[in-house]
């Protein structure tokens, strides 16, 4: 007999959410590619997708088309197809096509990485820049220039290796008694205050000349990026991009919560540790191309989920829309003070900072409302 009240709780806890799911599901349409693969397909979420992907297309032909050396877009689509002259080569292949295509795939990993992380914590707040990824790629990356005196590659590798590991570290103190969102968040803001002092010793403890280089690196910057950076960022999301999309509906009932996740079937833990890994990957990967831009993983996805109305971790408008931040925020760095360049990460903090007080006024007058 004292079974049956937790039986009727559990039972409503998965119907309630069963409901909102089949009730948003009406408003879509499956996507069948195989007999094996379907995805779901809301009408608002197709047309939010293809109003971004005109803006970026906007956006890319701008970037392609503007600076010291003006192009017009039939020389930019003569070049592309390999008939251009070759100072328009040079200008469009050489410097400006790769420092585009870097930002694209760069916005596009932090916003999809910044979908996830808000996914699993089930927090506006859960993005690498508040669970202390970001400050472990920079700690990784001031070891390598600062302690090793090296660069290039080693500064990326050593990225990689900073985020990877500040990621283990704040999953195995999160554990305890199962992953939770608060106290992911909780213990990544520890975990990235240590890191910000560590880095903050290396920096005052450099010389002059390594921490002015060290310090351009920790705002974020796509500044003479060419292939070799873009490459690996391209690999990533051609490799893991997919890998989310499959596990689409098991996302979409995480966000639901965790007991009704596992009453409709879904392997909680293994879940999340898959998109966290994942997550992680992506963010590494674009700290190691364009070194920690910030705000773009924490807004992004909520950008799009504003736009898209969706349930679920709206990975591919959330990439998008990363990609369109990044994107218009290093075109406007480029030329707001011309000739001189500022780095992005500047102007993502700029846009970032505004959009966190409009959120927060905004929750202001709801909470007075």
């Amino acid at each position: 007999m004292a079974a049956e009240p937790p039986a009727r709780v559990d039972r409503e806890s998965v119907r309630l959410p069963r409901q909102r799911v089949a009730d948003r599901a009406r408003r879509g349409r499956t996507v069948r590619a195989g007999s094996g693969f379907s995805v779901r397909v809301e009408g608002r979420t197709l047309t939010v997708c293809l109003g971004l992907l005109v803006a970026l297309l906007a956006v890319v032909s701008v970037s392609l088309t503007t600076g010291d050396y003006p192009v017009t877009v039939p020389d930019v689509l003569r070049t592309l197809i390999g008939r251009g002259e070759r100072a328009d080569e040079f200008i469009v292949l050489g410097l400006r096509l790769p420092r585009v295509v870097t930002g694209l795939l760069v916005g596009c990993a932090l916003g999809v990485a910044g979908a996830v992380f808000q996914l699993v914590t089930r927090n506006p707040l859960g993005s690498p820049d508040v669970i202390g990824f970001t400050s472990g790629a920079v700690t990784g990356a001031l070891v390598v220039l600062l302690v090793l005196h090296s660069g290039g590659w080693a500064t990326s590798f050593g990225a990689l290796v900073g985020g990877g590991v500040t990621a283990v570290l704040v999953y195995l103190l999160s554990t305890r008694g199962g992953v939770q969102g608060y106290r992911l968040i909780l213990v990544g803001i520890g975990v990235s205050a240590v890191l910000q002092a560590a880095n903050n010793y290396l920096l005052t403890r450099s010389r002059v000349e390594d921490a002015q280089q060290a310090q351009v690196w920790i705002t974020g910057s796509l500044n003479g990026r060419g292939w070799e950076q873009a490459t690996p960022v391209g690999i990533g999301l051609a490799v893991l991009l997919p890998v989310l999309l499959l596990a689409g509906r098991s996302l979409t009932l995480l966000d639901l919560g965790d007991d009704a996740a596992r009453g409709l079937g879904v392997d909680v833990g293994r879940t999340r540790l898959l998109v966290l890994v994942i997550g992680t990957a992506l963010t590494a990967l674009a700290a190691m191309a364009a070194g920690p831009i910030a705000f773009v993983a924490l807004a992004a996805p909520q950008v799009a989920r504003r736009l898209t109305g969706a349930v679920g971790p709206g990975l591919v408008a959330a990439g998008l829309t990363g990609a369109l931040l990044l994107l218009v925020s290093d075109f406007t760095a480029q030329r707001l003070f011309a000739p001189t360049q500022l780095p992005v990460g500047v102007m993502t903090g700029a846009v970032g900072g505004l959009y966190l007080a409009y959120l927060l006024v905004a929750q202001w007058r709801r909470g007075r409302g």
